[in-house]
């Protein structure tokens, strides 16, 4: 089993900077990718951004540009920089971690982003 635990939500305005934590601990040693989504109230859970154990990193085009992942294997976590952010951006967030033996979430951080 492998426990996700998100951080680092909050409200902030348009144009402004967060950055989301993601601390994975458990049998962490099989994880080959980690990602973040987020989903919007009314719908679908979106993928945002994700980086493989090798550091290939993807992200949706929504984000580009605006939003960097990146991960501290001596920390087992995975950060998300928001930057630009945009009402649009309003959502929770949730941090995946998946392995060939199982896909393991977070209980999701709350983004808000208004003036």
């Amino acid at each position: 089993q492998v426990q996700v635990v998100e951080s680092g939500g909050g409200l902030v305005q348009p144009g402004g900077s967060l950055r989301l934590s993601c601390a994975s601990s458990g049998n962490i040693f099989g994880l080959k990718m980690m990602g973040w989504y987020r989903q919007a109230p009314g719908k679908e859970r979106e993928l945002v951004a994700s980086i493989t154990s090798g550091g290939k990193t993807n992200y949706a085009d929504s984000v580009k540009g605006r939003f960097t992942i990146s991960g501290d294997n001596a920390k087992n976590t995975v950060y998300l920089q928001m930057n630009s952010l945009k009402p649009e951006g309003t959502a929770v967030y949730y941090c995946n971690a998946w392995s060939p033996d199982g896909s393991y979430w977070g209980q999701g951080t709350q983004v808000t982003v208004s003036s």
